[in-house]
């Protein structure tokens, strides 16, 4: 064989790269492609903030082919017309390319094959590429997928991942392969301010600091909100430009109760994918119907406009939507906070937060993203689907010192914790002092009460 194609998908990065190592084992030559999809535009998926990142990836993905002698092609179109057409023009008998778990994903795989086939090529999808363990490989007796966490990272921490590769040395490419110009992130309107630069380059770099310093403390102080003592992966876990299976081997390699709770933190991004796998339509519907009346109409709509823009009257709240506008990331704590708020306080169908969401997050997962929220609302996965986060409990225990409002909700930076997280209490001249600040726009009891009365409780 002379040529194969790479597929490049959610997977931007050289190493630990199982379908360019297949590709580069196959023939003398490959071409590394990458097809800008205007479906992902349709589906209202292209967010700004992502598109910025992807250029990023995209740029450090060509520089890294360039320095090993070859370069990254890019094209926009369907991608089955675009991959069909590179590899008839190459003359190419395989296509290479990473197995996902969305429903687009296994429309595109299915049509990819047969159009392929047609054609006399075949196509070799990859598993354990996006994820550690792939989808459908842990099940339990009974069904396709599992539906709670704790016996599928039971089944999923006694497999076998398959070893890491390296990157390769030299990687050759058809010089007569046309290709479009880079997207460049500075050509890129609506930007969240604080957004993290990407790339494979950036993600071995935030990788290894993490493996130095953070991953100890990571069990004792991951919900620190203040302490911002997360890895700060996810997104590079999203566009691919880090390996899960490398990420699960290092942690493992690191030891101790930090780099465990960091794996467990992987194991739940693979349990996301296997329920998204085989329930497609989880990602728009209610995995387990509660049957909820959500808020609708007016008051419900100035609800979630003063939760997007950070002004509930609710300063931890407030601090992490304004976080999220800021950076296009929230801390994870943070994001379980302002779901809780918005679907068990406000009774705002989770829908509503989770496109909010991927409007703005860099690491806008499908997966993770959809049923994190149904998680929180109470129509995923979770076994106690009532449960409420009371914002003010919360605030109080993982930002004790109230530094995180402070950093995010500048008009209570004069106030010291717990008052920080209360302001409401301040009485005459004090009040009128931080007046800038709202007042909460809903009582914590008449919320929950609303949503007992939701929900069928009362």
């Amino acid at each position: 064989m002379n040529v194969s194609v790479v597929l490049f998908t959610s997977d931007l990065r050289l190493y630990d790269h199982p379908p360019l190592r297949a590709a580069l084992d196959d023939a003398r030559q490959v071409v590394p492609l990458f097809v800008r999809d205007p479906a992902v535009a349709a589906a209202g998926f292209a967010a700004p903030n992502r598109l910025a990142f992807l250029a990023d990836c995209l740029r450090d993905l060509d520089a890294g082919l360039r320095a090993r002698g070859g370069r990254l092609v890019v094209r926009s179109g369907d991608v089955v017309d675009e991959v069909c057409r590179v590899a008839a023009a190459t003359d190419a008998d395989v296509v290479h390319m990473a197995a996902d778990a969305s429903a687009y994903a296994h429309r595109r795989e299915a049509r990819l094959r047969r159009a392929l086939e047609a054609a006399g090529r075949r196509l070799h999808v990859h598993d354990a590429v996006t994820t550690a363990v792939p989808p459908g490989e842990v099940t339990p007796a009974a069904s396709d997928h599992f539906a709670v966490f704790t016996p599928y990272f039971r089944r999923w921490s006694g497999r076998r991942l398959r070893d890491t590769l390296g990157a390769p040395r030299t990687v050759g490419v058809p010089g007569d392969v046309g290709s479009e110009e880079l997207p460049v992130r500075a050509e890129l309107p609506a930007l969240s301010p604080g957004l993290a630069p990407g790339g494979e380059s950036e993600g071995r770099k935030r990788l290894a600091a993490w493996l130095r310093g953070g991953v100890n403390a990571y069990e004792d102080r991951h919900d620190d909100l203040a302490g911002d003592a997360t890895s700060r992966l996810s997104p590079h876990l999203h566009f691919g430009t880090l390996s899960p299976v490398e990420l699960v081997h290092r942690a493992r390699q690191a030891g101790g109760p930090g780099a465990d709770a960091f794996v467990r933190q992987l194991a739940w991004r693979d349990f996301h994918r296997q329920v998204l796998a085989a329930r497609p339509d989880a990602a728009t519907r209610d995995y387990r119907t509660r049957h909820d009346r959500w808020r609708s109409g007016r008051a419900a709509r100035a609800d979630v406009e003063a939760w997007r823009e950070g002004r509930t009257g609710y300063p931890v709240i407030d601090a992490a939507m304004r976080q999220l506008l800021h950076e296009g990331w929230m801390h994870s704590r943070a994001r379980l906070l302002t779901a809780s708020f918005l679907t068990k306080t406000l009774y705002v169908d989770w829908r509503v937060g989770a496109r909010h969401f991927l409007e703005l997050l860099v690491d806008g997962d499908l997966a993770n993203n959809q049923l994190n929220w149904q998680w929180v609302a109470g129509t995923g996965t979770d076994t106690r689907p009532n449960r409420v986060l009371n914002p003010i409990a919360q605030a109080k225990r993982h930002d004790p010192d109230g530094a995180y409002v402070r950093r995010w909700v500048p008009e209570l930076a004069g106030l010291d914790a717990p008052l920080v997280h209360e302001p409401w209490k301040l009485r005459g001249p004090e009040r009128a002092a931080y007046d800038a600040y709202p007042d909460p726009i809903v009582d914590l009891a008449e919320g929950l009460a609303r949503f007992k009365r939701g929900r069928g409780h009362g």
